[in-house]
């Protein structure tokens, strides 16, 4: 399926949709395209642009405190697929959280990390307090550009000028 990047009126990457989902948007006047493929959209009467990236013609505001939904994926790729505690790549990744569910802490981008299987049996049902264990670096929300890169195998060249140079998480994980 061909997908088409989104960007607010800002020029700021939102997400990626279908070609169809774009069209709408362009057709309707709420979008504008900005990259187009060579080959064009035909339908029964009529030829149009098909659209590569497009930008929406008015800003929509994108509140910081709705967040994405955590996914095993997203969070993997947040920490580049190692382990936060220890820093290695290898073995089984879990889910780990930095202060334990059975202790008030909550499923929040702020409080999940990538663990390893013996960093996380390890920490067990403690606090970082309580262990002789370090985060290499503090959670936080990811950037909502890594969505883009999960939604696509790879990033198509007429994309990489609207996207901030971040490293590929997909490339990481290999």
């Amino acid at each position: 399926m061909q997908q088409v990047l989104v960007l607010n009126a800002s020029y700021e990457p939102l997400n990626v949709c279908s070609v169809r989902r774009a069209h709408v948007l362009v057709f309707k006047g709420r979008a504008e395209v900005l990259e187009e493929l060579r080959q064009p959209l035909r339908s029964a009467s009529d030829t149009f642009a098909w659209p590569h990236v497009i930008r929406l013609v008015n800003y929509v505001r994108v509140p910081r405190a709705v967040q994405r939904k955590i996914s095993r994926r997203a969070l993997f790729a947040r920490d580049g697929w190692r382990c936060a505690y220890c820093g290695t790549a290898s073995g089984r990744l879990t889910l780990d959280h930095v202060i334990p569910r059975s202790r008030g802490g909550g499923s929040v981008w702020e409080n999940v990390v990538t663990s390893c299987a013996p960093c996380n049996l390890r920490k067990g049902n403690r606090l970082l307090e309580e262990t002789a264990m370090r985060l290499r670096t503090p959670p936080r929300p990811p950037a909502p550009v890594l969505f883009i890169h999960l939604a696509t195998s790879s990033i198509p060249t007429g994309w990489q000028r609207y996207l901030p140079q971040e490293r590929d998480p997909a490339s990481v994980a290999a």
